[in-house]
């Protein structure tokens, strides 16, 4: 916003030489107004005070398949419809979405913060015992699709954030987790209630699972 800010004021600098030369190229009106010593240099500060609040929709749907025997899972399909108002740069925002699910991806179920109950350290300090996403927790098939004739009059050039709303739909993993745990564990006749933290890792996953030693027995 101070960037717009400060390309608004150079163009109000600008504009009596633009209609002096009748519309000319770029270059040609950046010398003009230099040979008539107007500064084409500008600084600006965003109060926040003038930011227009406005809303993002989105909406977004995991299919998560999971080993019931090691807690193991794949993310099988993600779908993310995505209000990016008038996007300024379709590929980019792209990225933001995906990359910022897998950010969430890394809260709901790797990311284990441990600390040692004698000393307090933290005991997951590097990535052998702390687990950001790698490629294979990307989802399989991840489809992300923009929302039609969305647009901001308050944002920059009529956009909208997508840095922070995949973070938070990244939540349908953990419901689609429950999901398979609860059907796992009907199979095995446990119909009690079970609490799903975060993250929701692989040796948690595998606790909530149901499982019996019997399931282990090679006979």
């Amino acid at each position: 916003m101070a960037v717009k800010k400060a390309c608004e004021t150079l163009l109000e600098r600008m504009k009596p030489v633009r209609e002096e030369l009748g519309n000319p190229k770029w270059r040609d009106l950046t010398q003009a107004c230099y040979d008539k010593l107007i500064d084409l240099s500008c600084k600006s500060i965003f109060d926040k005070n003038e930011m227009i609040e406005y809303t993002i929709w989105g909406c977004s749907c995991a299919e998560v398949e999971v080993d019931i025997l090691t807690g193991n899972l794949q993310l099988t399909r993600v779908d993310i419809l995505e209000d990016t108002g008038e996007s300024m740069s379709p590929g980019i925002d792209v990225g933001q979405v995906e990359g910022a699910f897998i950010m969430g991806i890394g809260y709901w179920l790797t990311e284990s913060i441990v600390y040692g109950k004698e000393k307090g350290e933290l005991l997951t300090n590097r990535t052998w015992t702390y687990k950001p996403p790698g490629a294979k927790d990307i989802p399989i098939d991840f489809r992300i699709t923009f929302l039609h004739n969305s647009s901001n009059s308050g944002g920059v050039l009529r956009s909208k954030a997508t840095g922070e709303p995949p973070l938070c739909m990244s939540i349908v993993v953990i419901f689609a987790l429950r999901h398979a745990l609860e059907s796992a564990r009907k199979d095995a006749g446990i119909t009690e209630w079970f609490e799903m933290g975060a993250p929701s890792t692989v040796d948690q996953l595998f606790l909530k699972a149901g499982n019996s030693l019997d399931q282990f027995k090679l006979y």
